[in-house]
């Protein structure tokens, strides 16, 4: 079976810092992860190609993704950043696919998380640029919490012409074992046909230390039955991962909560919605 990761992440702490790392508990992520050691991680396990995720917001980021992507024979794909508020969002996209590995360009992410704007994702400007990112031919990676979901369900109604992924199943509250509200916005968000989901970030989300397969179930059964395996895909959300798992233990535990699966529904999520959501090159 052909495995896609569509949900890794990489850094160079001697290029520039990640702000986002502080404190003592995200301590293990403040080293640099290189290409060398993803590679080795993911032909361990057999994956054959990726999809690499922006971490910061800012625009030197994107470019070097672009160009390790097509020094890579990995890297299938590449989610950049841009400033989707910018009146020139489009031409910046045409720069960045003009750009050495520029053919990698497949998405786009804002880290909305971090807005206090509840309603960021429905502001006119906001808006304005999601459909720049259409025109371009490309999809928008939804990264969210649990209460920003209504607006993306909103975001994603407003630019029907748009592929939404939704990274990290929208964050559920898995560390304290609720369901809901999340569960009732992810069915609400699913029932768009233009939206798809990622069935990553699921450790990080509960208990570090203590987190179980029977625990993650009912939010990994949520997504499944609200998309469906062909509107899922699977992401290892590397190396920020490594805080709770390793990244052959989170493909293990995708392995277990999709067993139930037919052989077909395995394949999508393990690699078909990946590869035809982020139109993923055969050889790759």
């Amino acid at each position: 079976m052909t495995l896609v990761d569509a949900h890794h992440h990489l850094w160079d702490l001697g290029v520039r810092d990640q702000a986002w790392i502080t404190g003592p508990d995200l301590a293990p992520l403040r080293r640099s992860f290189l290409l060398p050691e993803l590679e080795a991680r993911a032909r361990a396990v057999g994956v054959t190609s990726t999809v690499l995720v922006q971490t910061v917001t800012l625009a030197e980021e994107t470019p070097e993704f672009l160009a390790l992507a097509s020094d890579s024979e990995l890297i299938g794909a590449v989610v950049g950043w841009t400033d989707l508020t910018s009146v020139g969002v489009a031409d910046e996209l045409a720069r960045l696919r003009s750009l050495p590995g520029g053919e990698f360009l497949r998405g786009v992410r804002h880290q909305v998380q971090a807005e206090t704007d509840t309603e960021w994702l429905t502001r006119p400007e906001v808006l304005r640029g999601l459909r720049a990112v259409a025109a371009a031919g490309l999809v928008y990676d939804l990264v969210v919490l649990e209460h920003q979901l209504p607006a993306a369900t909103r975001a994603a109604a407003a630019v029907p012409e748009l592929t939404f992924v939704l990274d990290h199943l929208g964050k559920p509250p898995i560390a304290s074992g609720e369901l809901s509200p999340w569960a009732d916005h992810v069915r609400e968000l699913a029932e768009l046909p233009n939206t798809v989901c990622k069935l990553s970030g699921m450790v990080t989300e509960a208990d570090w230390s203590a987190w179980t397969v029977a625990g993650l179930r009912p939010y990994a059964d949520t997504v499944l039955n609200a998309f469906g395996p062909r509107r899922l895909m699977f992401g290892s959300d590397w190396p920020v991962c490594e805080l709770a798992a390793g990244y052959g233990e989170v493909v293990a535990l995708t392995g277990e909560l999709t067993a139930a699966l037919t052989a077909s529904e395995r394949d999508a999520v393990w690699s078909g919605t990946a590869r035809r959501v982020y139109r993923l090159p055969d050889s790759r």
